[in-house]
């Protein structure tokens, strides 16, 4: 448990900084991810689901994304931002992300998530594939900044791994939120990982004062956009 190892979310950081070059290939299915056209085909059509979600919610204004990534998700956050914070631990990450968009709307923040605080307010905020990654004691303290960064309007979205099926590569479950990590060249890392029921984790997030609606897609992603009450 992450409980008496700290240095975890440490070691999560370093994982994905080394991952940075790869991360592509586990979205589009490529290389060691590449698991046949049918498996690409129901992938595909889930990722078109998420994304035709994310756009019904309109981002736009001042936008928030924590763990950007390379920008795979920043390109359709970009285009109706008046601005776009995009903050990830991974400068290597954020590199890849800047050279994809090329945007002047774009403001990169390099800063370990658990420890930066937003400092405003925004309209929109999106995270993927980021909630599974925070430990259990750090769940409310999380949702409370990011009912902050909402304030009283602002709109949240997220995705996120719905089962197993949609991980990288074939991870090494070490105990309830904590799992092993293999990068190409085969060294290991150990990550958070948790995979949440999309109608368990409506009740806590509606327990913390937020309005939601999570929905699962029929193999691999979560997915929800929140209000605050």
């Amino acid at each position: 448990m992450t409980e008496s190892d700290p240095g975890i979310l440490d070691e999560q950081i370093a994982y994905y900084r080394a991952r940075a070059p790869e991360y592509d290939e586990w979205f589009f299915r490529e290389g060691r991810y590449d698991l046949g056209e049918e498996h690409r085909r129901l992938w595909f059509a889930e990722v078109a689901e998420v994304e035709a979600a994310l756009a019904a919610a309109r981002p736009a204004g001042q936008v928030l994304e924590l763990a950007c990534g390379t920008g795979l998700w920043t390109r359709h956050l970009e285009p109706g931002a008046t601005r776009l914070t995009a903050v990830d631990a991974s400068p290597e990450a954020i590199a890849l992300n800047r050279a994809r968009l090329r945007s002047g709307k774009v403001r990169y923040v390099a800063a370990d998530l658990f420890r930066w605080i937003p400092p405003t307010t925004y309209d929109f905020i999106f995270f993927g594939f980021w909630l599974s990654h925070v430990p259990e004691r750090e769940f409310d303290a999380f949702w409370r900044r990011i009912k902050t960064a909402a304030g009283r309007t602002g709109t949240v979205f997220f995705v996120d791994s719905g089962s197993p099926n949609a991980t990288a590569g074939e991870p090494e479950f070490l105990s309830e939120e904590v799992t092993a990590r293999r990068l190409k060249d085969g060294t290991t890392f150990r990550i958070v990982k948790v995979f949440y029921d999309a109608a368990e984790l409506a009740v806590r997030l509606s327990a913390l004062g937020w309005s939601c609606e999570i929905k699962t897609t029929a193999s691999f992603f979560l997915y929800g956009r929140l209000t605050p009450l």
